[in-house]
């Protein structure tokens, strides 16, 4: 069960990559994003929810098999974070790069409220809630800066 939770946690062990593993990890939520992208907006929320709930369990248990609070290889909360970003992504490579980049500032700057889920909650719920925080942020500026750019 263990193999099983941190595959999960880390993103198919990307997380486990040497030197910036959150990088790494949010790079490689786009190969399963490119398989979500078209869904519905509903389904695709769904998609969303669940990654949260699995990312809930799996990085608290995760967290616990390291013995380290809040861990870098656990990765799946970059998925998250970057699924978030590109929730109503325009169709474009460049919109795509623009969301990765912006989402990857956002989880290492660490705005409030991001900065407060990061020092405040911890295990499960605050491994993921302050990627959903950071993927909010870059959703938001993703959008805007695409609509004055465009």
């Amino acid at each position: 069960m263990n193999q099983l939770i941190m595959a999960l946690a880390t993103g198919c062990y990307v997380g486990m990559l040497p030197k910036a593993p959150g990088t790494w990890g949010s790079l490689a939520a786009f190969l399963p994003w490119f398989f979500i992208k078209d869904l519905p907006l509903p389904s695709y929320l769904a998609v969303l929810t669940f990654v949260f709930v699995l990312g809930f369990f799996v990085s608290g248990s995760a967290e616990k098999i390291l013995d380290r609070p809040d861990a870098g290889p656990i990765v799946i909360d970059e998925f998250l974070g970057m699924f978030i970003t590109l929730t109503l992504a325009p169709p474009h490579p460049a919109a795509w790069l623009l969301g990765f980049i912006l989402f990857r500032i956002f989880d290492i700057f660490k705005p409030f409220p991001v900065s407060w889920f990061d020092r405040q909650i911890h295990g499960g719920i605050g491994i993921m809630m302050d990627d959903v925080a950071a993927g909010l942020y870059a959703f938001c500026s993703l959008q805007l800066l695409w609509f004055v750019i465009s």
